[in-house]
């Protein structure tokens, strides 16, 4: 068995252990390109083997609209930090239903992202016994309290940088404009948010992720 299928298998047992009486709520939280989607996926599916119910949510269906999200700029990095994702509607659509004394009757979107339009579909009910897997930038700097655990996926900026370029330069128009877009919009609000909240010190588990075929895994030291 490869380290990484013992990183997830590990974490899969852990958070299944943490369950409660209400589903249990995990944030996966890191610097953008830093593989949070990956990491989340793939946890999902090994919680998923162990037959318990899975929601997942992605922070991409809970951006703010466009307008919004650009209003100081749209090369602004404290524009990203504080405008790209509505927080707000996440805890009062997912967090709080699913939390203690909820109604169990969740959200899974709030906006389809590449037409900027805002959807209101009908709610979905969540199992009891559940886990919530949801990733995104800053999933600690709002409602910290409302998360029952959050992974930190710890990657350095450079190895997150490379991995963005890869996957970026496309859209963004060629390598150089990949570059310039992490480092003046993407990066530099995640070292914002690693100022003011210590993301890694303040999760319940860290992995680290610069090889992805070995990542590690370990607890906060918080």
């Amino acid at each position: 068995m490869n380290r990484r299928t013992l990183v997830l298998d590990g974490l899969a047992d852990s958070l299944i252990e943490l369950r409660d009486e209400h589903p249990l709520r995990v944030a996966i939280d890191g610097i953008t390109a830093s593989g949070k989607t990956t990491l989340a996926d793939e946890l999902a599916a090994a919680i998923a083997e162990r037959g318990t119910s899975v929601i997942r949510i992605r922070m991409d269906d809970f951006h703010h609209r466009r307008a919004h999200r650009y209003r100081q700029g749209k090369d602004s990095a404290r524009g990203y930090y504080e405008d790209a994702y509505d927080f707000d509607a996440l805890n009062r659509r997912v967090l709080e239903p699913l939390g203690p004394n909820g109604n169990l009757r969740f959200s899974r979107r709030i906006i389809d992202l590449m037409s900027d339009i805002p959807v209101d579909e009908p709610t979905e009910r969540a199992e009891r016994d559940s886990i919530l897997i949801a990733d995104g930038s800053f999933m600690q700097r709002r409602h910290r309290a409302s998360w029952d655990a959050v992974i930190y996926v710890n990657t350095s900026f450079h190895e997150a940088l490379r991995r963005g370029i890869d996957r970026d330069a496309e859209q963004f128009g060629g390598e150089a404009e990949a570059r310039r877009k992490y480092a003046e919009r993407y990066h530099a609000a995640a070292r914002m948010y690693i100022a003011e909240v210590n993301p890694e010190q303040v999760a319940d588990f860290v992995v680290d992720n610069d090889e992805l075929a070995a990542p590690r895994l370990h607890r906060s030291s918080a």
